[in-house]
């Protein structure tokens, strides 16, 4: 049955439908959301006042930390020295981690229109008032990461339930490169905020995204819901297709989580410890490739978010790529679901780990250093075709949960490769120091790839449908329907 299940049909109304606004709200959903979010690996540059590059002679320095450049903008800067530097761009990750099992179950209890809608409208305003909390004083913009850490937190697993709701199994790669959008968010932010801070000064970075964000929420409620049954504007031929190809839960209550179940089941664990080893790479690079492009290949704020761009956008376009061609090949039966689980997933979380033992040894030359990144985020996009939506195919009914508890301890990682890096370099920032962050880094990604090859599975759990109900009442339809 699965190498016949065909995809959504097009076009239903001569317009867009709506599983395909979905699918445009959920790609710009996320762009924003790491918009809102790597705004400041890019402003953080001009933030700080750099006393090796800001001598006397080209700049005069006020009290209030205001410095003037013969022919460029006024521009406010704090004296936060590296490790404070670090501590502010890795506290987000404090509230992100707090909220990510409870975003993902909320999701599944009250749908994700809210979860995802509110969370990313209060973010946006947060970011607005970024500039504010910053001339409040250092402790003030570390509390307003947190904050905006904590509301962010709770969008990437709220997506998953919707997606069990809105699209069938054979297409559920495809629509979770969606979530990838976010390495497209960061791709067009870095070049975007490069030049907005060298125009207008780092607040106008805060100002862009946050004005955005706004008008996304906005839009957001107006055009998305949670089931085919709540939108008051789909067509009747889209509703029966949807009802048809992915029955909608009538239940009115939620089905208690099996927490012993799932906690003991092994494609879990696979899920949590791959994700959690490609983020921690993944934020590594996010955070940090501004500054090591800035302070070991010696690039000014123009190229810096150019550069760093580059491997975001990659990563989307093999995300996009990855996930059609492995919906293509599960639908013809050409591959297991289990099958293309593990063979995307070791290529995307198993090439990086070399790309990075190839940057420990030619990261110091720029072109082979801009190259390698791109090449290991490109090829990282695949995850999409992997393990991103497998909770999707182990347990569709708690795959919030999955990817919360996922996404909670891959948060920990986040925060931990701040921390490493920032204790690494310092005292020494040379690309000696910076070996050591891409060794690590290799080991990383390894150790993830090995874990779902070994333990990873495409196939329904036994435990994640507890109710025998359903499969009762499927017995029973046929004969209803030789009656009639």
């Amino acid at each position: 049955m699965a190498k016949t299940e065909k995809s959504f049909p097009r076009n239903f109304t001569g317009c867009l439908t709506c599983v395909q606004v979905l699918n445009i709200m959920v790609l710009l959903g996320f762009m924003l959301n790491y918009a809102l979010r790597v705004n400041l690996t890019i402003a953080i540059v001009e933030m700080i006042y750099d006393t090796k590059n800001h001598t006397v002679a080209n700049f005069t320095e006020h009290i209030n930390g205001t410095v003037e450049h013969p022919g460029h903008i006024e521009q406010t800067r704090y004296h936060w020295d590296t490790k404070q530097k670090n501590l502010l761009l890795g506290c987000f990750f404090w509230g992100y981690v707090l909220t990510e099992l409870p975003g993902g179950r909320l999701a599944e209890i009250i749908g994700a229109r809210r979860v995802f809608g509110y969370s990313t409208l209060l973010a946006s305003i947060l970011t607005l008032l970024s500039p504010w909390a910053a001339a409040a004083g250092f402790g003030w913009i570390v509390a307003l990461r947190v904050v905006l850490g904590f509301l962010l937190g709770a969008t990437w697993p709220a997506i998953l339930p919707m997606a069990s709701k809105w699209i069938p199994p054979m297409d559920r790669s495809k629509f979770m490169s969606n979530m990838m959008a976010s390495s497209l968010g960061a791709a067009m932010t870095m070049p975007i905020c490069g030049f907005l801070i060298a125009h207008f000064g780092w607040e106008s970075a805060f100002y862009f995204t946050g004005i955005i964000g706004v008008m996304w929420s906005v839009s957001w409620f107006a055009v998305v819901y949670d089931t085919p049954a709540q939108h008051p504007r789909i067509s009747e031929t889209e509703r029966n297709h949807l009802m048809k190809a992915l029955p909608q839960d009538t239940n009115n209550g939620h089905m208690p989580v099996p927490w012993r179940s799932l906690l003991t089941s092994p494609p879990v664990w696979a899920i949590v410890v791959t994700h959690g080893a490609s983020v921690f790479g993944y934020f590594t690079v996010v955070n940090q490739l501004p500054t090591y492009i800035e302070s070991i290949l010696h690039y000014d704020i123009k190229h810096n978010g150019l550069l760093s761009s580059l491997p975001y956008l990659g990563k989307y376009l093999c995300a996009l790529a990855s996930s059609v061609l492995a919906d293509s090949l599960r639908r013809s039966g050409r591959l297991s679901t289990t099958a293309a689980r593990k063979l995307f997933t070791g290529f995307a979380v198993g090439l990086p780990g070399i790309m990075m033992l190839v940057q420990a040894f030619y990261g110091h030359d720029r072109i082979w250093s801009i190259a390698i990144f791109t090449l290991a985020l490109t090829i990282n996009g695949a995850v999409t075709a992997g393990y991103l939506g497998n909770g999707l195919d182990i347990a569709p009914k708690f795959s919030g949960t999955i990817f919360g508890i996922a996404n909670t301890l891959s948060s920990f990682g986040g925060w931990l490769s701040t921390f490493m890096v920032g204790e690494l370099t310092k005292h020494d920032k040379t690309y000696y120091q910076w070996q050591k962050v891409f060794f690590i880094l290799a080991g990383t990604y390894a150790f993830g790839a090995l874990v779902f090859v070994i333990f990873g599975s495409g196939e329904l759990q036994p435990w994640s449908s507890p109710r025998p109900e359903p499969e009762e009442k499927n017995e029973e339809e046929p004969l209803n329907e030789q009656k009639v």
